[in-house]
């Protein structure tokens, strides 16, 4: 059995950060990429994110290191390939900053639906899904581009307000970021 076969969620699989950027979220943020995504999206701007065998393993602690050293930032935005693909590794990723950093706010991008994730009854899913504050879910689509979003690329995808979400029980949709 090599190291890449042990479940070591103390590590994640990126294709690379951003440490600030105006684009990827609300504010200056900083961006995880990680590696691998099965959604295979036509006209996705991250395919070389794609392959799961690509990028490299980061310790968490690296990149909780380089958010706390950033005190300009707003949040921190989960982004690939597909987060929900490495639930664990993103769970203790988002505890470990919201332990560090309590007054950042944490984004993830999806190319699952939100019914999708839940419909996963994954406890690891479920698990990061309680951590996120912000919610972009759903594939890109190319015949529904729209530069006109915010923060998404497709008219499909959603802008998910989680705390919100979770205390209604249903899909509530950001009203600040949705216009």
């Amino acid at each position: 059995m090599s190291n890449r076969d042990l479940k070591n969620f103390n590590t994640i699989r990126l294709a690379g950060v951003v440490r600030e950027s105006i684009v990827d979220g609300p504010g200056l943020r900083f961006v995880v990429f990680c590696q691998g995504c099965p959604h295979g999206c036509k006209g996705c701007h991250n395919k070389d994110t794609h392959d799961f065998n690509g990028g490299y393993d980061c310790d968490l602690s690296k990149i909780v290191e380089a958010v706390c050293s950033d005190p300009l930032l707003d949040g921190v935005t989960f982004s690939g390939g597909e987060p929900f693909c490495q639930p664990e590794s993103f769970y203790n990723l988002a505890v470990a900053l919201k332990e560090a950093r309590p007054e950042l706010n944490l984004m993830s991008y999806t190319g699952y639906t939100y019914e999708e994730l839940i419909s996963m009854k994954n406890e690891a899913v479920d698990k990061l899904l309680s951590q996120i504050d912000i919610l972009v879910d759903g594939r890109y689509v190319a015949e529904l581009r729209d530069l006109t979003l915010l923060f998404r690329g497709s008219g499909n995808q959603r802008v998910i307000d989680m705390k919100n979400t979770r205390n209604e029980g249903k899909v509530v949709l950001s009203q600040k970021y949705m216009k």
